[in-house]
């Protein structure tokens, strides 16, 4: 594929504009300038013209669903609340870009309509928390997992809701043109760079606000510099000026996580850029992202990416940059 490939985003009347603009605005923005790739993203419908949307005013849709024959990757952003059908037309063009190759992207509610479509039978996704209920009843065929951001499964990728569907849309473009292309397109939109799928959905601070004097903001900043080492959970409390039971209550209050899984995905993102950028042999940066002996960095390489560090490495090399 090429780096940087087609994208067809489905638009529909009555659409959310804020759940459009989230894949429009990583794939569809011209940041040449900066070195950035630009994709050929084209916005698309079975309806064309002027079509009302949510927010009150009217969008311009130019491109039919023909948009999708040619499409590297597919996004259906959204969806209506109502959960209704999803139109005959709009299933099978669905179906023939998966069947001849393409990326499919599910966001948020877009997750009902890959399910109507088939195409998430037998395989896990996830969807926003609040209708996860029900997307389990109406598609037990599918493995859902309601307490994560995204769902990367491949050719198939579903998110929560429009953060999460942000963050899905930031990891396909690491995974297709790599991490310093995505770390550079996250810097442009002022939004972190990088958040692991399996991040919890509820989040009670979901933008972590760096202000001087905050403790745990201070901690964070600081841990991301000493992935390398190894911490207690004792340590760390003491070291934001915390009893235990407060420091891991306001950790998962502002990250979503818990600081072993948080700590394991902040060290994950590390060994991915380095393989990504260095060459510097596997054992030493495992020792650099923090896990201590290329054996460690293999399992949780495998558990959450399916694949090997030297796989890894492999596939990025003939990324550009």
């Amino acid at each position: 594929m090429a780096s940087a490939p087609t994208v067809a985003v489905i638009s529909f009347a009555g659409i959310s504009p804020f759940h459009l603009s989230v894949p429009c605005i990583v794939f569809g923005e011209d940041r040449t300038d900066g070195g950035l790739p630009r994709f050929d993203t084209q916005v698309c419908g079975w309806e064309t013209g002027a079509l009302d949307t949510r927010a009150g005013f009217r969008i311009e849709v130019r491109q039919t669903l023909d948009a999708l024959a040619g499409a590297d990757v597919v996004v259906v952003p959204s969806w209506h609340g109502d959960l209704r059908p999803a139109p005959p037309m709009l299933l099978d063009a669905l179906r023939d870009a998966h069947a001849r190759g393409a990326i499919m992207v599910g966001l948020c509610l877009g997750a009902f309509v890959l399910a109507e479509a088939g195409l998430l039978d037998g395989r896990p996704a996830t969807t926003h928390w609040l209708f996860a209920s029900q997307f389990a009843e109406q598609y037990p065929m599918v493995r859902l997992n309601a307490d994560v951001l995204y769902v990367d499964d491949g050719d198939v990728l579903t998110s929560a809701g429009t953060a999460a569907a942000l963050d899905c849309c930031l990891h396909l473009m690491r995974r297709l043109c790599g991490a310093e292309v995505a770390r550079r397109a996250a810097r442009r939109m002022v939004v972190a760079p990088h958040r692991q799928g399996n991040q919890a959905q509820f989040i009670a601070q979901p933008v972590r606000a760096v202000v001087q004097g905050d403790r745990l903001s201070e901690l964070l900043d600081w841990l991301g510099g000493h992935l390398d080492e190894s911490h207690t959970l004792d340590a760390l409390a003491q070291r934001a000026r915390m009893s235990r039971r407060t420091f891991t209550r306001r950790f998962r209050e502002v990250t979503g996580t818990t600081v072993g899984r948080w700590l394991a995905n902040q060290r994950l993102a590390l060994a991915q850029q380095l393989l990504e950028t260095t060459r510097r042999p596997i054992d030493h940066i495992a020792v650099e992202a923090g896990f201590g002996t290329a054996l460690s960095m293999r399992q949780h390489f495998a558990a959450a990416l399916d694949t090997s560090p030297s796989a890894y490495r492999r596939e990025f090399q003939g990324v550009s940059r």
